[in-house]
C-alpha cells in the first residue's frame, strides 16, 4: 500500500466528504487521518489515505476531480514520502497557548515566529474572530509541541514580549492541565 495526501477545497455545501470517501473506498482506499473544518463558507479538509500501489496520484486527482465537478472542489493528491532527516523528531511536550485581543494583521505572524525561533512545532492553530460589538473576545489556540531542552521561561517571557506588543493578552498551560481546568 502507498500512502496519499489529499486536500480537498471549495464552497462548503452537504456531501463533500460522502462523495470524496465513496471514490476512495472504491479504489481500496483507507482513510487514516483526516482534519476538515470550515473556514467561513469555505470546506477545507486533508485526507491521509492507504491506497493500493496500482493506484497512481494523477489518476486518483483525476477520477475524484471527475466524480465531484458537480461539486466544483479543487482537489490535489500528493504521495505521502516520510523523510525523517528534514526534520528529525526531538523529545518534546504539549502546551496550550492562546491569545486574545482585537483583530489586526500579523497576530500570527507575531506568535509563530516567536516560537519558530525557539523550535517550538505548532501542531494545531485555530483562530475565532467574532469581531462585531466585542472585537476583544478575539482568540487564537495554538497546540504546541516545546522541546523540553530549552529554557522555558526564556520562551514564556519571550512570547508574553511579543503578545504584548502585538495588544494580545496570553496563557500559557501543559495540555493536560488545560484539559483539566477546561474540561466540560
Amino acid at each position: 500500500m502507498n500512502k496519499v495526501i489529499i486536500s480537498v477545497l471549495g464552497q462548503d455545501r452537504p456531501g463533500i466528504l460522502a462523495a470524496v470517501t465513496k471514490i476512495l473506498l472504491e479504489r481500496d482506499g483507507n482513510v487514516e487521518n483526516v482534519s476538515q473544518t470550515i473556514l467561513q463558507n469555505q470546506f477545507v479538509g486533508i485526507f491521509i489515505v492507504s491506497v493500493p500501489d496500482h493506484i497512481k496520484t494523477d489518476a486518483l486527482k483525476d477520477e475524484l476531480n471527475l466524480s465531484v465537478k458537480h461539486l466544483d472542489l479543487d482537489i490535489h493528491v500528493k504521495q505521502l514520502v516520510y523523510d525523517e532527516t528534514y526534520y528529525p523528531p526531538v523529545k518534546s511536550e504539549p502546551f496550550i497557548i492562546t491569545t486574545k485581543g482585537l483583530d489586526r494583521k500579523g497576530l500570527v505572524a507575531g506568535i509563530t515566529a516567536t516560537v519558530a525561533y525557539y523550535g517550538v512545532n505548532v501542531t494545531n492553530l485555530q483562530a475565532i474572530f467574532k469581531g462585531g460589538d466585542n472585537p476583544g473576545d478575539n482568540i487564537m489556540i495554538y497546540e504546541v509541541d516545546i522541546p523540553v531542552d530549552i529554557d522555558q521561561q526564556e520562551l514564556e517571557d519571550a512570547l508574553r514580549t511579543q503578545a504584548q506588543s502585538l495588544g494580545l493578552t496570553i496563557s500559557i498551560w501543559h495540555r493536560n492541565i488545560f484539559k483539566a481546568i477546561n474540561r466540560i
